[in-house]
């Protein structure tokens, strides 16, 4: 997710004066903002990170690790920082809440988000879910205008299928893979990509990937190209996505 961000967002932060960074819900360690602080600097030098928890004593654990561009704050979905940031991650923070919340909660974090201007589409919300062990991750990516995109990332030596993804995905698209629904019909349709590109799997299933992918581009507006598809990555407009109600 941070190396995606940053690919796809890092232009936006580069051109702000002072770009801010919420690592929202980073959990019991500080770890997921000190990479996310690492991964944005390689993109954009001036960006700063600050973490938000909930919980007062992952803060006071975290603030050891506090450096320059790095702080830790107590906080929730009212994001306490003292400027609109440019980019939210909230990670694995959304699963346990029903879906019927989902709306409300994107949109009060998107209310936080730097306006779109004349030269900037604005700040990114990017919310999604992944495993333990982050081999397969799905997200949503949300500007002050709405959602934008799906993206689903894998460890391609880990997958046996394209829709083992469907464990993964964010809380507003896990309960809408059922027959009827967009993105049922999109992980079947990867699947079917994936089984015609099984001759592919000679040269690696980075290639097989890529080839599904191309082909899976015919049917569905995938908005990135082979340069992220190596990354084990494909990225739809959210639009062909979206639950039908």
């Amino acid at each position: 997710m941070d190396r995606w961000i940053a690919a796809v967002h890092g232009a936006e932060l580069r051109r702000a004066a002072d770009p801010v960074a919420v690592d929202l819900g980073y959990g019991a360690a500080p770890w997921t903002a000190v990479e996310l602080l690492h991964r944005l600097r390689t993109a954009a030098p001036r960006a700063r990170v600050v973490g938000v928890e909930i919980e007062p004593a992952r803060v006071t654990a975290a603030k050891p690790y506090e450096r320059e561009g790095l702080v830790f704050r107590h906080g929730g979905f009212e994001v306490p920082v003292p400027r609109r940031p440019h980019l939210i991650r909230a990670a694995n923070v959304l699963r346990q809440y029903d879906e019927e919340e989902v709306a409300a909660v994107w949109e009060r974090l998107r209310a936080r988000l730097a306006p779109a201007d004349g030269h900037s589409r604005g700040g990114l919300l990017v919310e999604g879910t992944c495993d333990e062990i982050g081999r397969r991750h799905v997200w949503v990516a949300l500007g002050p205008e709405g959602p934008r995109t799906v993206t689903f990332a894998t460890r391609l030596g880990s997958l046996d299928r394209p829709s083992d993804l469907a464990e993964r995905l964010p809380k507003a698209l896990i309960h809408r893979n059922v027959r009827g629904e967009p993105v049922h019909a999109f992980l079947r349709d990867f699947d079917r990509a994936w089984a015609s590109a099984a001759p592919y799997a000679s040269y690696g299933a980075r290639q097989r990937w890529i080839r599904s992918v191309r082909d899976l581009a015919a049917d569905w507006p995938v908005t990135d190209g082979p340069t992220r598809w190596r990354q084990g990555e494909v990225t739809v407009a959210w639009r062909a996505l979206a639950p039908r109600d």
